[in-house]
């Protein structure tokens, strides 16, 4: 039987889930394939959804319409704010994710959405229709031989491409441990002129809980008041779980130290690269000896499980020296392995071979988000995934790709890093990669974003309409800050001196909140009306750091200048002789379509764009002339 669909995402992981979920709603008949519908949204390593710099994915996702954010909120074992104490932009939220709900919620939730099929198999061919100047992809081919038509296609199929687990000096192929690889997909790909490479993540071993002695660690809870992912409103209340810290001592790293010739890295057997900000036990045991010890969380996977995930332990040294280096550590002398820890090592696409639409550059129609795409991390890929899906919908309906920009979203921090960067390591986001941190913190998402996914057409009345009421209970409050002032009187006094504050003149709620030291229980003290339900710390964060913000927007200002500046495409870099060796190679190879682009790749030097912008205005210069002329 012939299928026809308008998109058809291979790979049903975080990326895959966003990508079909976003290409379904906005109207497109999608198909989601996958090599294991019960693994769909699994999460193979950490059961944890954001963190630094990730919960502001999570955060832009939901903002946008997306998943995750709603699926963390409904399937949280605990959530806690991280960096609390320090500045606003780095502050973050963090679910400790209830493993197998999570993954049942998003299966559940596809399964009811109307356009979206899913279907199990694996796909071994890309279909292209090369008869026009630039071909473009036309459907897939599945492992039984089916020929599934599709006018867009997105890749989503993480570590699973040519998938080698190891484990010590031993190894076999597998997408992770206990799964398929995926064979046939990347041949035909390359067939078709593209660049790949390979990269290696792994994960620590799983413990029986029921074997540790928990009484002799140290617990880590939840917040007593959480916060949520999600900007929708009633966010589930649920039981919250702790986490326990155990920590590597002298005679663990003896062990490792000792084995390291038995590590499939250290032997030159695994030579790519695995993510430089997740490194193995091993990596950091001999990278930094000056440290007498490593923390090791232990997280729990699930409400009706005793399976313990050993978070900070990921290695791939051998079974039987996985057991001394676990019972090594206070509170798990007697503890056992349930599941070994391995590495996995995998095929990846260099995301130069991409536009920003992630949209390749040589087949049009064809996508790709996720680890396949070289990044790590849950949060990464579901972040391409509806940026993938949406841009999809667009190809298929002939309209214009929509291009996050750096200035708005980490989302587009991301995916410009990626497609305009040559990277030798699994990419994971992190907030010193945003220039603008302060203005895209996780607290403001919805603003930046939510009218984006309305005009879209992705956010729904329900939320718009709730966006909309915020939007308005934070223009009323500021508006009663400004007008409101207190009076250097003995009550205004008694309740300034509880937060080391005074007054000797009259003086606004505004400005007083600007004072370093003035929180929002301080203005609440001092308010006549009773305040609730609005967004404190998105209201005290915008009035306390306004200098700082409105010299972002002004950087932001100056650089669209050069965002805005196109480059046309087929320009040859090599006619401008000015140009280093280096910058015109690179400029060749990543084409980049504004000069904003092009001074943010490798190699392209402030003189580099210099010369190209002077070149530019003497050809656009030389083509009003002929224009004229003619």
């Amino acid at each position: 039987m012939e299928r026809f669909y308008d998109v058809v995402v291979v790979g049903a992981g975080h990326a895959g889930c966003e990508a079909a979920h976003a290409s379904s709603k906005l109207g497109a008949k999608t198909l989601l394939l996958a090599l294991n519908l019960d693994t769909i949204a699994y999460m193979p390593c950490n059961p944890a959804v954001g963190g630094p710099a990730k919960s502001h994915l999570v955060k832009e996702i939901d903002a946008l319409g997306g998943l995750m954010g709603v699926a963390a909120d409904a399937t949280y074992l605990q959530l806690k704010t991280l960096n609390s104490s320090k500045g606003p932009a780095v502050r973050s939220l963090r679910a400790q994710s209830d493993k197998k709900e999570y993954s049942m919620w998003v299966k559940s939730h596809l399964e009811n959405i109307p356009n979206l099929d899913i279907y199990q198999c694996m796909v071994t061919r890309l279909i292209v229709d090369e008869s026009s100047q630039i071909p473009r992809v036309t459907g897939i081919e599945t492992h039984l031989g089916e020929i599934i038509h599709s006018k867009a296609v997105i890749i989503t199929t993480g570590t699973f491409l040519a998938g080698k687990v190891h484990v010590g000096l031993k190894s076999s192929t597998a997408g992770r441990a206990g799964e398929f690889a995926s064979f046939g997909l990347t041949d035909s790909l390359v067939s078709y002129g593209f660049e790949t490479k390979r990269l290696k993540t792994g994960t620590p071993p799983r413990l029986d809980g029921r074997t540790i002695n928990f009484s002799i660690l140290e617990k880590h809870y939840g917040d007593d008041k959480p916060s949520f992912f999600s900007f929708l409103p009633d966010r589930p209340q649920r039981q919250q779980y702790p986490c326990h810290l155990t920590r590597t001592n002298e005679k663990t790293h003896e062990v490792i130290l000792n084995n390291l010739d038995k590590s499939p890295i250290y032997a030159g057997i695994i030579e790519c690269v695995g993510p430089r900000y997740c490194p193995s036990i091993e990596d950091k045991v001999v990278r930094f000896k000056d440290k007498p010890s490593h923390h090791l969380f232990l997280e729990p996977e699930g409400r009706h499980t005793n399976e313990i995930y050993l978070q900070g332990c990921s290695t791939s040294l051998p079974i039987e020296i996985q057991w001394q280096i676990v019972r090594s550590l206070p509170g798990l002398e007697s503890a056992i392995i349930i599941r070994p820890a391995y590495a996995v090592e995998y095929d990846y696409f260099p995301g130069t071979q991409f536009t920003r639409s992630l949209m390749s550059k040589g087949i049009n129609g064809l996508f790709i988000a996720g680890q396949v795409l070289g990044t790590s991390g849950y949060e990464e890929a579901a972040a391409q995934g509806i940026v993938a899906g949406i841009n999809a919908l667009k190809y298929v309906r002939d309209l214009e790709p929509i291009i996050f920009e750096r200035n708005s979203s980490y989302i587009g921090t991301l995916v410009d890093d990626l497609v305009s960067k040559e990277m030798n390591e699994p990419y994971r986001m992190l907030t010193s990669r945003s220039e603008y941190r302060l203005l895209l913190r996780q607290d403001n998402a919805d603003q930046r974003l939510t009218p984006l996914g309305r005009e879209i057409g992705f956010v729904d009345d329900f939320r718009w309409e709730h966006f909309n009421k915020k939007m308005e209970k934070i223009k009323s409050e500021k508006s009663r800050l400004e007008k409101t002032k207190i009076q250097p009187a003995s009550e205004i006094h008694k309740i300034l001196k509880k937060y080391n504050q005074e007054i000797e003149e009259p003086i606004t709620l505004l400005e007083l909140l600007k004072r370093p030291e003035v929180t929002y229980e301080c203005i609440k003290e001092l308010s006549n009306c009773v305040i609730s339900d609005i967004p404190e710390f998105e209201i005290e964060t915008e009035i306390k750091y306004e200098g700082y913000i409105n010299r972002q927007l002004q950087q932001i200002s100056q650089q669209d200048k050069f965002e805005k500046i196109k480059i046309p495409a087929g320009l040859d870099f090599n006619q401008f002789v000015h140009l280093s060796n280096e910058a015109r190679e690179k400029l060749s190879k990543i084409r980049p379509i504004t000069i904003g682009q092009a001074s943010r790749i490798g190699g392209v030097s402030p003189a580099d764009i210099a010369v190209l912008l002077s070149s530019l205005n003497s050809r656009n210069k030389k083509q009003s002339e002929k224009v004229l002329i003619g």
